[in-house]
């Protein structure tokens, strides 16, 4: 299965501008550089949401950005149903899944009905395998 990187985000420290959107991220074993999540927990480096997620919650009439859902990567292809241990290959960078994302409070401040609805399709997990790495939009993603 093949896909590509729609949008890349950094969560920061800053209360201003908390989610960033960026053009490139650079990881290593220890996750996104610059990310406030960096080094923090490995089996949660990374995070990798679908488009599908985005849409699942418009077609229900809850119009949220991309990047509120907290993850790095936004793929236009469907990962959630890749087993822990999995392989997937962006760009250059090797990740391993890790585990499905949890569902936090945020999401029910962005919309009561998100919890529910994405129970099972906000994102994965993943961490870096390869070391270090560049990823860009409109990078190749393979499972």
């Amino acid at each position: 299965m093949q896909g590509k990187v729609l949008k890349l985000f950094i969560t920061s420290d800053d209360e201003i501008k908390k989610r960033e959107s960026v053009e490139s991220i650079e990881l290593d074993a220890e996750g996104v550089l610059l990310d406030k999540f960096y080094g923090k927990n490995l089996q949660r480096s990374v995070l990798l949401t679908s488009q599908e997620s985005y849409a699942m919650a418009h077609n229900e009439n809850i119009e949220i950005d991309y990047g509120s859902l907290g993850e790095n990567i936004l793929l236009d292809i469907n990962p959630y149903s890749l087993d822990c241990g999995a392989r997937l290959f962006i760009g250059d960078t090797e990740f391993e899944i890790t585990q499905s994302c949890t569902l936090c409070k945020g999401l029910s401040t962005l919309n009561s009905k998100l919890p529910k609805l994405l129970k099972n399709d906000r994102g994965v997990f993943a961490k870096v395998i390869s070391g270090k790495g560049t990823i860009k939009i409109g990078d190749k993603v393979k499972f």
